[in-house]
């Protein structure tokens, strides 16, 4: 069992680890993975600067709560003056002139940023293979996807080349990587964390999100970067629940709800065996767990697509190689546009913007998009109606577990259908964890999924942290 982010921590401040240590030994850990194609860019310098600071300071008499972990950035957080191409190559060269507020807080706190990684182009997919730059392989089967958008993120956790990650989630980007590569990866409530620093993808679903790769280093991570920002008008003034505010409680007495799963939603039968494994063992640990149906969950997927590509179009209008990013040389305005992003911009970007422009456009506003909203609207009173009665709900993370490498890139639906049961807690703004729960007949990891009250991540983490005991009993 690797060391826990609060033990590293410890030991950093009184001085029996070396933060500059920890720096060589991850950066050389990534450098062994580099066949994963997980990392865009390693920041040994920035690492090393960050790792003196925080040696200089401990010298001092100063202590850090999480004195020299080291973490891995999606390469769509912006960090000052290293290139953030969020897997584009419309943003290739472009370097950020600021560092985004969750970022700077875990530096303030002693964390290390020694890596950007690769991810599907502007977060865009849910296997890792559409980056302009390469797909990222899975860890442990290179002949199989991570899950996506954020691939590398989660891939430098599961081989320990870092202690944690930063990931962003529209629709399950961290969960569902999570569950393919066998780690903890958390949804936080919209708005607990700021999401300034992080490029847009869909302004009302986006998060910034961590990886780790236990629930306890998980929950370390987002309460550290939590909290309102001034620069983030949609940032939460909710108070930050101190670290470990209900760690160790177990479930009993607590009620559960266990989504029924319809025919429409079975997931792989070893996932199922998993979820209902599951099921049996928090009602042997003394939580009231009751199978329960969520009608309009089942809509997620559609109006998803419809509400994230909407507010794509409108966000990635500003990629037309005036402003910033790429620009084609080419005769007129109107054509350096057109050239700038036919060139700059990958397949499935394209073929989102192109879906988002339709929605939005007259004459279907109406039927597609007011009434996408009308939907979310609905969901969320249904989820929130179902909340005041339970503590959390159960689910799977994933229908499947890490599927080959090519076998749904040509198939948009079966590959938009991944994220199936990781979409309702975006589409609501509720907080979510995927957890570790056992291995498939390939031994692919099953991840399990907690979805929990909105601003109530405690409580969440209680039930992860138990379901991550049963696992390892």
């Amino acid at each position: 069992m690797k060391q826990t982010i609060a033990t590293i921590a410890d030991q950093v401040n009184f001085g029996i680890l070396d933060a500059r240590d920890r720096v060589e030994t991850s950066c050389a850990t990534i450098e062994e993975y580099e066949y994963l194609n997980a990392t865009r860019f390693l920041l040994r310098d920035r690492a090393m600067r960050q790792a003196e600071k925080i040696q200089k300071a401990i010298s001092a008499g100063k202590q850090f709560p999480l004195a020299g972990i080291t973490l891995a950035v999606k390469d769509n957080i912006a960090t000052e003056g290293d290139e953030t191409t969020a897997g584009s190559r419309i943003l290739e060269g472009y370097r950020s002139p600021f560092t985004a507020t969750a970022v700077q807080r875990l530096e303030e706190a002693g964390a290390i940023v020694v890596a950007k990684t690769n991810l599907d182009e502007f977060a865009m997919g849910s296997s890792g293979e559409n980056s302009a730059y390469g797909a990222t392989l899975h860890p442990f089967d290179t002949e199989r996807v991570p899950g996506g958008s954020s691939s590398g993120s989660a891939a430098l956790v599961a081989v320990n080349a870092v202690d944690g990650a930063l990931g962003s989630e529209t629709g399950g980007s961290v969960r569902q990587p999570a569950s393919f590569c066998g780690i903890v990866g958390v949804k936080p409530t919209y708005g607990r964390v700021s999401r300034y620093g992080l490029i847009a993808f869909a302004s009302s679903l986006d998060q910034i999100s961590p990886f780790a790769r236990t629930v306890a280093d998980a929950e370390a991570i987002l309460y550290t970067m939590s909290g309102g920002d001034v620069r983030d008008a949609t940032s939460a003034r909710e108070p930050v629940p101190a670290i470990g505010e209900e760690q160790g409680g177990g479930v009993q007495r607590l009620k559960i709800a266990a989504l029924k799963l319809s025919h429409d939603l079975q997931p792989a039968p070893a996932v199922m065996d998993g979820y209902q494994r599951a099921m049996h063992l928090l009602a042997d640990e003394g939580a009231e767990v009751e199978e329960v149906e969520l009608p309009s969950f089942e809509l997620s997927v559609a109006i998803y697509y419809i509400i994230a590509t909407a507010e794509a179009s409108s966000n990635l209008a500003r990629y037309d190689g005036g402003r910033y990013g790429s620009r084609v040389t080419a005769e007129g305005l109107r054509e350096m546009y057109r050239s700038s992003r036919g060139q700059g911009f990958g397949k499935e970007v394209k073929r989102r913007i192109l879906l988002g422009t339709f929605v939005l456009s007259s004459g279907f506003i109406d039927a597609y998009y007011r009434k996408a909203m009308l939907v979310r609207r609905k969901m969320a009173n249904e989820y929130s109606e179902l909340m005041n009665r339970f503590d959390c709900l159960l689910l799977p993370t994933s229908p499947t577990t890490a599927f080959r490498i090519g076998e749904r890139i040509s198939d948009p639906v079966s590959m938009y259908l991944s994220d199936i049961f990781t979409i309702p807690a975006n589409m609501v703004g509720c907080p979510a964890i995927s957890v570790p729960f056992g291995l498939d007949g390939n031994h692919l990891p099953i991840g399990l999924q907690v979805m929990g009250k909105s601003f109530q991540e405690p409580r969440m983490f209680r039930v992860a942290e138990t379901l991550e005991r049963l696992a390892q009993s």
